[in-house]
């Protein structure tokens, strides 16, 4: 079979020292959160006035909360599995940290920091997005070492080998499968970009305070609903458990409603920019 990528079976682990490993899971998600503060202590700096010290005591909070928030959706997404073997409930660098779960963290830690330093949530917001886009993007590649959301069985040239081990039962005569992590990333990367293109775009024109955090609600909007559609339609090939409500798989039932919020609150911003 021609593959463009490659024919072998990646491993997880990168280096051991002793009793310890060094896994590319746990590097690719340390790269990603490290890349999205990067961008947002630059965004922050060149245009949202926010100084560097601010931006790293947010980011404290959102990284821990976030990893906690990841982890125990999983978990509550799980709880049979995790009651059965509760010692697996720490083992995060094997995987298991959901983004829906830090998004919703994340939000929750954003809100009560903005209402302790008395600024706008919707500014803060847009300030993260664009970095959260690109961890997303970066750190997905850690599935890919670990061998897991991977999609259907198929030819195409881009396909990846998994092993039997990790292979569904219904899918044990299949070698290689849509790399869905790989479909995710590049898709969080045009956002990324996207999203940094709405950044600029809005501040070279002078624009009055409301009409400001009324563009920070569309930044965010943006990425709430350009993520919520990728996520959607990807989970139609997706082989990873999950479970299925209505016919339909648990992230892509949340990834609409994630939607229908955030159509919501444009819908509101709409309206109040016509008033102001």
């Amino acid at each position: 079979m021609f593959n463009l990528l490659h024919n072998f079976f990646p491993q997880p682990i990168i280096t051991t020292f002793g009793p310890f490993a060094l896994r590319w899971y746990g590097l690719f998600v340390s790269l990603g959160i490290l890349a999205a503060l990067l961008i947002t202590l630059r965004l922050g700096k060149k245009y949202f006035n926010f100084n560097s010290e601010k931006v790293i005591d947010l980011s404290f909070y959102l990284i821990i909360f976030g990893l906690i928030g990841a982890r125990l959706y999983d978990v509550l997404l799980f709880l049979p599995y995790y009651i059965d073997n509760p010692s697996q409930i720490l083992k995060i660098w094997q995987g298991g940290l959901a983004i829906h779960g830090a998004i919703i963290a994340g939000l929750i830690v954003i809100y009560f920091f903005s209402k302790r330093e008395k600024m706008p949530f919707f500014k803060m917001t847009a300030m993260l997005v664009p970095g959260l886009a690109l961890g997303q993007a970066i750190g997905r590649f850690g599935n890919y070492f670990n061998q897991e959301l991977f999609g259907l069985p198929t030819s195409l040239p881009w396909g990846i080998p998994i092993e039997i081990i990790n292979r569904p039962f219904d899918f044990l005569n299949h070698t290689h499968f849509h790399p869905t992590f790989l479909y995710e990333s590049l898709g969080s990367f045009v956002i990324f970009i996207l999203l940094i293109i709405m950044i600029e775009k809005i501040n070279l024109h002078k624009k009055t305070s409301s009409h400001l955090t009324s563009s920070y609600v569309v930044v965010t909007a943006t990425y709430v609903i350009l993520y919520s559609i990728l996520r959607f339609f990807l989970e139609f090939i997706r082989l990873d458990d999950t479970l299925i409500l209505f016919y339909l798989r648990w992230p892509q039932i949340i990834s609409l409603f994630f939607i229908f919020v955030a159509v919501f609150i444009l819908i509101i911003n709409i309206h109040a920019s016509k008033k102001s």
